[in-house]
């Protein structure tokens, strides 16, 4: 049998933080553990907000944290052929239109979709897209597309679930909710996400699922944050016809208000905090791995 491979996957729009941290010390005591691999990957797709410090600044932390990973490291940004190629598959399948709304447009669908009543959100809190973009005449979305006008392309998300049935997953770790073991996949909940934009060839739900299937990653160790996205990720992992890794989700390090860690708050930065003279010893012992 092969060795098992993970992966770390920051994006370059930030500097690290404990949380960060967390995740990327479990991943390597785990690969350390089974004999296996570590990859780090680059999720550098926004190029409005990625930039080559805070790239080098992951290296920087990472190796001070005593992290070793396997080389080359994966730039999504020298990938984009990948995610055309699966996103043109999908397109062949029929599951994916452009819708021009903007988010301002969004919001106001949504309003007025709320005099009937609630509309539902998505597992993340944000409303599903409440437009009628993929019934619009064939000629007027190509008249669009040729005007220039900015779009999103969406995943058909009725038409999908039609396409496959009985997605789920194996949980090693646990949910916010406690899930683990065989866990059903709920990809309906989301609505019809993003796969791309007209001037980004992909997603962060279609890059990801590119990107373990291509770098033969078997098992996923990562924040409770991104535990229902896993659903939609089965789901184009299935649509793809690529394989399904296990999953092993981590509670996260949160701030003294209970809340997620943000990279704009310096006090739970590793870099702050490694100028305060915290050593590696004790970023593992405040994040309870010590």
């Amino acid at each position: 049998m092969p060795p098992p491979v993970f992966r770390f996957a920051p994006s370059p729009n930030g500097h690290l933080h404990l949380g960060h941290a967390y995740s990327a010390l479990l991943n390597f005591d785990r690969a350390r553990e089974t004999g296996g691999r570590l990859l780090l990957r680059i999720e550098d797709i926004d190029t409005t907000r990625c930039r080559p410090e805070y790239e080098i600044a992951i290296y920087e932390d990472l190796a001070w944290l005593g992290i070793t990973w396997e080389t080359p490291v994966r730039r999504q940004s020298e990938h984009l052929a990948a995610y055309r190629a699966a996103l043109e598959k999908l397109s062949a399948l029929g599951l994916v239109y452009a819708a021009f709304e903007s988010r301002a447009e969004i919001a106001k669908l949504v309003a007025a979709r709320e005099a009937d009543g609630p509309w539902p959100c998505d597992p993340d809190g944000a409303p599903r897209y409440p437009g009628d973009a993929k019934s619009l005449p064939a000629s007027e979305r190509s008249r669009l597309i040729a005007s220039g006008a900015p779009y999103a392309l969406r995943l058909d998300m009725a038409a999908a679930c039609r396409q496959v049935s009985g997605l789920a997953w194996n949980e090693l770790g646990e949910g916010p909710d406690g899930e683990h073991g065989p866990v059903s996949a709920r990809p309906e909940a989301w609505g019809d996400v993003i796969l791309a934009r007209k001037e980004t060839p992909t997603s962060y739900h279609l890059s990801v699922v590119v990107d373990d299937a291509l770098q033969d990653v078997t098992e996923i160790v990562r924040g409770q944050d991104l535990f229902h996205a896993t659903s939609v990720h089965r789901l184009l992992q299935a649509l793809l016809g690529l394989p399904g890794p296990v999953y092993r989700h981590h509670g996260l390090i949160r701030g003294t208000d209970g809340r997620k860690l943000s990279k704009s708050d310096r006090s739970t930065g590793l870099r702050e905090l490694r100028a305060a003279g915290v050593s590696p010893a004790g970023i593992r012992t405040t994040v309870g791995l010590g």
